[in-house]
């Protein structure tokens, strides 16, 4: 298992994680989605290193904006 925290911009409410959580969770391989309003992070659980470039995709198709890899 691989978890992976991302910064994520333009989230505020239930709504927004609601629609990421969908989004990033359809992708082939993640067992997991934590969506933090407070800080603006997404920790992705999948079942080996997350393909960056597909999380970013899906969090733009979302309607949001990835940032990068939280440090």
């Amino acid at each position: 298992m691989s978890t992976t925290t991302y910064a994520v911009s333009g989230m505020s409410c239930a709504h927004c994680r609601a629609a990421l959580t969908e989004a990033i969770g359809a992708l082939d391989g993640v067992t997991g989605v934590d969506v933090d309003l407070a800080t603006g992070h997404i920790t992705v659980t999948s079942v080996a290193e997350p393909d960056d470039a597909r999380i970013a995709a899906a969090v733009d198709d979302a309607g949001y904006e990835l940032t990068g890899r939280a440090a």
